[in-house]
């Protein structure tokens, strides 16, 4: 028997390597369709293939787009445009300077910036200096932010002008460089900006790494101190996880206004600065400024975050159409649950052109719903892209077949997650690793995300997952926003209260709200109490802060 199961591990194995090795070649091919390699330019594909191992992607691409388009604008934000080349030369300018200030290989550089030029000489200049690259959530406290610098080890600090008050929690002998200087701002005296180390230094080439510095993404952190979650190393192959699902524009235009320091703003400007598009970027998001920019640039995709786009299309009709929305092909959403609601109403707003990515920090892309999908089934996360693999678990780390079966989300992604900087981990199952969701396939074979494992609330011993709740509530007219959360009671264990945001100019009884939920989910799903808000706290990336409305004071 055990020479039997020696044997049958042995025979998987050879299976699952014969399998990624075909997932190869077909990602590849998806690469070379969509215009990410060119087979027949080997020159440029070995250059590209040589910077990835010694820069890391940030470098590689700004380094690949400057050789191909030069002068095509590599990017566009409130003080105006830059060319690939510009890109490519000041950051190489920056990164002598931060040589000046002690980085060197290795050197953890922790950047705290929001989207523009700034963020992005930085990241690029720190892959060319073989630096390690911290990229830090524009919305930390001090106390979070001082410990997350501890926990990477940080040394040189690159941030906004807004941001200076958050730097008083770090040791005054730290290195700082100012990023974004704010029209009026006072700044610390002596204070050095990124303009001042690009001006003194020249653009000479740097002696080259001995191996790229990497880069370390946080997780949202919605339920306590976020998570570091490095990446080594990119597989030249990660691009075709997005790439498969998604048409991204080869020399086009994308305005990215999901923040680029985390993982889907992060993943899709690399992917677009690959193709040569131009990035056009706003500090801060406005809906219908957005709008504005997609008809001044005739952008070509749009990159947001569900409440971003929810904004965008709760906007009355007649500010929507004074703007030109006729070029827009895509638009890329990530970093929360879509709605079925939304998932209507963009199609009804904006065509058939949503792409609704589901994936994580730790997993990258699980899987992408095309605009098929979500005409077919409102909501759906879709399907896993080439590389990617999703399966379902029970409890008992038991496999889940079958449609409409819950069970516990497990990916195998061509980006594999190395654990978090604090030692921790994701739970593995035969390569398989948690995504943190439960959710199920229905008959078409396409995902659907229930909730989050550590959200479900038991409540007289039935089990409920909020956003199923909440997608009901946000089918009603007079509701801008919900959110349902599980609070302590001493009968049932807990109870459920909603959190309401009503339409402007909307007036609604709580007792209609549970009535409404009465008349459509089972009796144990309705809430006890409703709170009426003006808003809901959300982090950058758009995800619910329950914990904060857990904890909301009802009087």
């Amino acid at each position: 028997m055990g020479l039997d199961f020696g044997i049958g591990s042995v025979l998987h194995g050879v299976r699952r390597k014969a399998v990624q090795a075909g997932e190869a070649v077909r990602a590849i091919n998806v690469l070379r369709q969509r215009g990410l390699i060119d087979l027949g330019n080997l020159g440029e594909t070995v250059a590209m293939a040589k910077d990835g191992r010694q820069l890391g992607p940030q470098a590689t691409c700004v380094r690949h787009a400057a050789r191909q388009w030069p002068e095509r604008l590599a990017l566009i934000d409130e003080r105006g445009s830059m060319t690939f080349r510009q890109l490519d030369e000041d950051s190489t300018r920056l990164a002598r300077g931060l040589q000046t200030l002690g980085v060197e290989p290795g050197t953890v550089i922790g950047i705290l910036a929001r989207d523009h030029r700034g963020l992005l000489l930085a990241m690029v200049a720190a892959g060319k200096a073989g630096a390690r690259l911290a990229l830090m959530n524009t919305g930390f406290a001090k106390p979070q932010f001082a410990q997350v610098c501890e926990r990477e080890n940080v040394k040189v600090v690159l941030h906004d002008s807004e941001f200076v008050g958050l730097l008083d929690a770090l040791p005054p002998e730290l290195p700082r460089v100012i990023t974004w200087v704010d029209e009026g701002a006072e700044l610390p005296e002596g204070a050095t900006t990124i303009e001042e180390l690009i001006r003194e230094h020249p653009p000479t080439e740097l002696p080259v790494p001995p191996k790229p510095g990497g880069f370390v993404i946080l997780t949202s952190g919605t339920t306590g101190l976020p998570k570091g979650a490095p990446r080594e190393a990119v597989s030249p192959l990660a691009s075709a996880q997005i790439a498969d699902r998604i048409p991204f524009p080869p020399q086009g235009t994308m305005l990215i206004v999901s923040p680029i320091f985390h993982s889907t703003g992060q993943a899709t400007w690399l992917l677009s600065t690959s193709l040569g598009a131009t990035t056009v970027m706003m500090r801060r998001f406005d809906a219908e400024r957005t709008l504005a920019l997609i008809a001044e640039h005739k952008v070509d995709m749009l990159v947001a975050v569900p409440t971003m786009l929810h904004r965008m299309v709760e906007l009355a009709p007649e500010i929507r159409d004074r703007y030109d929305r006729s070029t827009l092909k895509g638009i890329v959403l990530a970093g929360s649950a879509l709605s079925p609601e939304l998932s209507v109403r963009t199609a009804e707003v904006f065509g058939p052109v949503l792409y609704n990515l589901y994936g994580s920090t730790e997993c990258a892309v699980a899987t992408v719903a095309q605009p098929a999908d979500l005409a077919l089934a409102p909501g759906t996360a879709g399907r896993a892209p080439i590389t990617c693999e999703v399966v379902l678990f029970d409890e008992n780390d038991k496999r889940v077949h079958g449609p409409n079966m819950q069970g516990r989300i497990f990916i195998r992604s061509g980006s594999p997650f190395e654990g978090y900087t604090d030692g921790r981990h994701k739970q593995i199952i035969d390569g398989y690793m948690s995504s943190g969701d439960t959710g199920h396939f229905d008959e078409n074979g396409l995902l659907f995300v229930d909730g989050r494992d550590d959200d479900m609330i038991v409540s007289g011993g039935e089990n409920v997952f909020p956003q199923e709740v909440e997608n009901l509530l946000l089918e009603r007219e007079d509701i801008f926003d919900a959110a349902v959360v599980g609070v302590d009671d001493v009968e049932f264990g807990k109870r459920l209260r909603a959190f309401v945001v009503p339409e402007p100019g909307r007036t609604i009884e709580a007792e209609d709200i549970k009535a409404y939920v009465k008349g459509n989910l089972a009796r144990y799903k309705v809430p006890r109490d409703v709170v009426f808000l003006d808003d809901l706290p959300r982090n950058a990336t758009g995800k619910l802060l329950r914990k904060q409305l857990v904890e909301y004071p009802v009087g």
